[in-house]
């Protein structure tokens, strides 16, 4: 994907600090007196020790897998054991997967019940974006700290800008939408695909996505949650997991496969089919993210679009899995 965020260490354990196009290379003296003044390009190839970073590897490893447990691998490890559950009682092709179930009898206390899991499951999302834009606090701290790494503004101006900012949020919304249209055209009909064929060999589940009964609030909840599926996922996935595994020195196609292999982990509980769907979705997603971050920075809209209108579709007209269920 990758231009690499600002503050993540290289192999070597440091990061590169590159002048603005045409700025002529100093010495000595120069490129030491260059780079304290505030505002000025910093000098080309200048490196920075990985005290510089704002979380040590330790801490970065530590928090990630933290937030991993709050969230999606805690959602895959309970998929790999429902998927051995379902395997061990009958064939996943005479089983069901149930989205978007009912939590109550009484309508009153089942549209609460829909509302307080749709918050509370984008609680992550709130602490990645804090983690985030602690990044930036901490950046500033070592700048200012006593006998610290000069570090010249620009160098951290990534980490320490606004946190929707750093996530590429509203900075071309009219494309990011015409992207995520685009990318659901292609992962929408792959998805119909791979069902389709996950069905008819027998390694996956009938996926029912209408079981919130006929109420006038239905639709609306239906779409928050496709709301909240997109925005924890691709936030989670394509925003904080990847700027964390980029800060570990990865290189970009091994961040793109282990992010696509964990997607594909917790949509295990509907069989091998969706696993191997989500995988492909998170390959073509990783994919365009590296080629439009060369141009543009960070962006995640494009994906959560993507995603968003997915689910929309996939929760509305549940019909359309079942035109293209075989079984």
């Amino acid at each position: 994907m990758h231009q690499m965020p600002a503050g993540r260490p290289a192999n070597t354990g440091s990061t590169e600090v590159v002048a603005e196009p045409g700025e002529p290379e100093r010495t000595g003296g120069e490129r030491d007196a260059h780079t304290e003044r505030i505002g000025d390009a910093p000098p080309e190839r200048t490196l920075l020790p990985e005290r510089a970073l704002p979380l040590s590897r330790r801490q970065t490893v530590a928090e990630a897998l933290v937030v991993a447990g709050l969230s999606l691998g805690q959602s895959g490890v309970y998929a790999v054991v429902r998927l051995i559950d379902m395997l061990t009682q009958a064939p996943l092709s005479e089983q069901e997967a149930r989205l978007n179930t009912s939590a109550s009898e009484r309508p009153w206390f089942d549209l609460t019940y829909q509302l307080l899991g749709i918050g509370f499951a984008l609680v992550p999302v709130a602490l990645v974006l804090v983690l985030l834009a602690r990044d930036g606090m901490l950046l500033r701290g070592l700048r200012a700290s006593p006998g610290a790494v000069r570090l010249p503004e620009p160098s951290a101006a990534h980490a320490s800008s606004g946190v929707l900012a750093r996530l590429g949020v509203m900075r071309a919304p009219g494309r990011d939408l015409g992207r995520g249209a685009l990318l659901f055209l292609l992962i929408g009909a792959g998805t119909l695909g791979v069902y389709a064929a996950g069905r008819a060999l027998g390694v996956t589940a009938q996926i029912q996505t209408d079981n919130l009964g006929a109420h006038w609030w239905t639709v609306p909840v239906l779409l928050l949650a496709a709301v909240k599926n997109s925005l924890l996922e691709e936030v989670l996935l394509m925003g904080y997991f990847r700027i964390r595994l980029h800060m570990l020195g990865l290189s970009p196609w091994t961040v793109i496969v282990a992010l696509a292999v964990l997607r594909g982990s917790y949509h295990l509980y509907q069989g091998v089919g969706p696993f191997l769907g989500n995988v492909a979705m998170g390959l073509i997603f990783g994919w365009c993210a590296l080629r439009w971050e060369r141009r543009r920075g960070d962006a995640v809209m494009p994906f959560v679009w993507a995603h968003f209108l997915i689910d929309a579709v996939g929760f509305l007209a549940p019909g359309v899995l079942h035109m293209v269920d075989p079984v």
